[in-house]
């Protein structure tokens, strides 16, 4: 049954799709914009298209299957898919406006649990019934693994390429790295955007779901992930440029080789989480991963003032978001 309520969601789900592609923006391009490869309009023009050049290739939507299980089916409704998406926009917003690099997937992630958890306890019963304590612990997990794969992958590749270019001329690596900067930085919008586009897919599936619109997961409509796909590209062409200056300036200085490394690395990365239906973090994996570029010239090279202030936003991001999604959840129950 299609409800004014339904379309609200379907459509505050795309706009924080678009928040998505614009906070995470610098992601796929703080590299290459800092090692001067691209120009900031043409970098983002760049992952903009590989970003939705992904809905060609992921097809299995495992990512997007493993969003749509994080709340127990008895605890969702529209109202709790609502608050959620209220609470993970709000954060978006709040962390895109300090510049801080923190998970859109984690916002997403914990807005909805803690609007299911919130329900749950107006209900009378335990608030983590409502939670799929398996998938949520294999995403939190992730916190911690997946900028360590990402730093530990960039390390290796690293290490490789100066090996493999230690008697070339440096005028002709600096030239061949920067064309290979080119790739690297398409091959991880392209991972960028199947893993991210399809945590909104989830969460549209799960609200079509419960209005018994389509039967199950298996099928949803094709213009579901059309649109996600499309919200993420174009809200990447809008950019995201305080957040790039902390991704591609402030942790470590990047040469085009380095650059090549670390968004080889996150591309990798996120190739192997999207396979095993993961949502990780784009921004913790690629935030290891120049740690890890970093770490191979000599540890005081990274800025660790500036990691540990971004793992505080990692270790936040959940909890925040959750505890933003109930209380948006039990203003909605009793106010409106």
């Amino acid at each position: 049954m299609i409800t004014t309520l339904l379309v609200v969601v379907v459509i505050l789900a795309i706009a924080f799709d678009y928040i998505n592609g614009f906070h995470d923006a610098a992601n796929s391009i703080a590299t290459i914009v800092s090692t001067k490869v691209l120009t900031p309009f043409v970098a983002v023009l760049w992952a903009a298209v590989f970003n939705f050049a992904a809905y060609f290739y992921f097809t299995d939507h495992k990512v997007a299957n493993t969003i749509a299980k994080t709340v127990l089916e008895e605890y969702i409704t529209l109202e709790v898919i609502f608050a959620g998406l209220v609470a993970a926009i709000s954060w978006n917003l709040f962390t895109w406006y300090y510049g801080i690099p923190s998970s859109s997937s984690h916002t997403l992630i914990g807005g909805f649990a803690g609007s299911g958890m919130a329900f749950a306890l107006i209900q009378g019963a335990n608030p983590l019934d409502a939670v799929n304590l398996g998938a949520t612990a294999k995403i939190i997990s992730f916190i911690v693994l997946a900028p360590v794969i990402g730093m530990t992958i960039s390390i290796i590749i690293t290490l490789i390429i100066i090996n493999l270019a230690r008697k070339s001329r440096p005028a002709v690596a600096e030239k061949w790295f920067k064309i290979f900067q080119l790739i690297s930085s398409g091959a991880l919008s392209f991972a960028h955007g199947g893993n991210d586009a399809q945590k909104v897919m989830g969460i549209i599936a799960t609200a079509l779901i419960a209005q018994q619109v389509i039967p199950n997961f298996e099928a949803m409509p094709e213009w579901v992930p059309l649109s996600c796909y499309a919200a993420i590209a174009a809200g990447t062409m809008s950019g995201g440029w305080k957040i790039v200056k902390t991704m591609g300036t402030k942790i470590t200085k990047v040469t085009p080789l380095e650059g090549v490394s670390a968004e080889s690395a996150g591309a990798l990365t996120l190739g192997i989480t999207e396979h095993f239906g993961i949502p990780a973090s784009t921004t913790h994996t690629i935030t290891g991963a120049i740690i890890g570029v970093g770490v191979v010239k000599r540890v005081s090279a990274v800025r660790w003032g500036v990691t540990i202030s971004l793992l505080w936003a990692w270790v936040l991001t959940i909890p925040v978001s959750a505890v933003l999604g109930g209380i948006t959840f039990a203003i909605i129950h009793y106010v409106i």
